[in-house]
Order: C-alpha cells, then sequence, then structure tokens
C-alpha cells in the first residue's frame, strides 16, 4: 500500500472517531433536505402514474395531485423521502417490501 493511500485511509479513520466520540465538527455531517423538490420530474422519469407513484411509495394519491399543481408542499419528512426515491427508488422498494 502506497503511503498515500495509507494516509487517505488514516485520515478517513479519525474523522470516523471524532465524530463518534463527539469532538468532530457537526456542520460538517449535516443532512440536506431541499426546500423545494419537483415531485412530477420524479414520477415521470420513473415512468408513473401519479396513482402507480402514490401507492408505490406510500403517498396519498391526493397529496401527489396537490404537490405537483403546487397547492401544498411536501413536508420535510416527505421531501427526504422523495430524495431518496429520485437518487435510488429501487432502494426505497426494497425497504418498504420487507
Amino acid at each position: 500500500m502506497s503511503k498515500r493511500a495509507f494516509n487517505k485511509i488514516k485520515a478517513g479513520l479519525d474523522d470516523a472517531r471524532a465524530f463518534l466520540d463527539g469532538t468532530a465538527d457537526k456542520r460538517r455531517y449535516r443532512v440536506h433536505v431541499p426546500d423545494s423538490i419537483d415531485v412530477k420530474k420524479i414520477r415521470k422519469e420513473l415512468g408513473l402514474s401519479q396513482q402507480a407513484f402514490a401507492a408505490t411509495y406510500g403517498f396519498a394519491l391526493s397529496a401527489v395531485r396537490d404537490w405537483e399543481q403546487g397547492r401544498r408542499h411536501p413536508e420535510r419528512s416527505a421531501r427526504i423521502l422523495l430524495k431518496i426515491v429520485q437518487s435510488d427508488p429501487a432502494a426505497v422498494t426494497r425497504a418498504l417490501a420487507e
């Protein structure tokens, strides 16, 4: 193993240790939740109807319709789930199938 690779691994382990023992700067590890999300774009990229999208990911059909038509905006927890659906829909499907 090269010295450079070793140093990268060691730095990562040092960061993990600092995070676990509480000495790390927590701002570096914050989760970014988007303020808005394009539900219609996500649904269309998946090739699903509103009804199929709602049923597949556990949303109320009325909520999906309202989000897409701008009458309502997804709550924080829904935006988190929608972001995961956008980046890895199979992971959500697997998790919800259990």
